[in-house]
């Protein structure tokens, strides 16, 4: 049994070098922000169905509570919506503001083109 138990886990090992941390969007929102609703409306309901958001799944963080702590690395922001690129706990790249749905996949596929390939 301790055989198997060790080959298994060196195929992990090789297969899975690393902590399996993969790219997130961090949407930083706060009740009653009404762009947020905006986004929410015309965005949200695709993303998980998108490439964009297979890459860099949707991660909600309300700026009213405290600052979940495997965000340490990423400054906080008082401006509602803002989205942060985050990869493997590193800001990538950040957006303040939500204007629309042609800006936003526009910038957002300038942010994502920053992320090494193969994530």
């Amino acid at each position: 049994m301790r055989l198997i138990w060790t080959s298994a886990m060196l195929a992990a090992a090789v297969f899975f070098p690393g902590p399996l941390r993969a790219a997130e969007l961090l949407m930083l929102e706060q009740p009653g922000c009404v762009w947020c609703a905006q986004f929410n409306a015309e965005i949200a309901p695709a993303w998980p169905k998108t490439d964009e958001g297979k890459r860099a799944p949707l991660r909600r963080v309300d700026i009213t509570e405290p600052w979940p702590e495997d965000l340490a690395g990423v400054q906080k922001e008082r401006f509602t919506p803002t989205f942060v690129l985050v990869e493997d706990g590193k800001e990538i790249a950040r957006l303040r503001g939500y204007v629309g749905d042609e800006f936003f996949w526009y910038r957002i596929g300038e942010m994502l083109a920053l992320l090494p390939d193969g994530d």
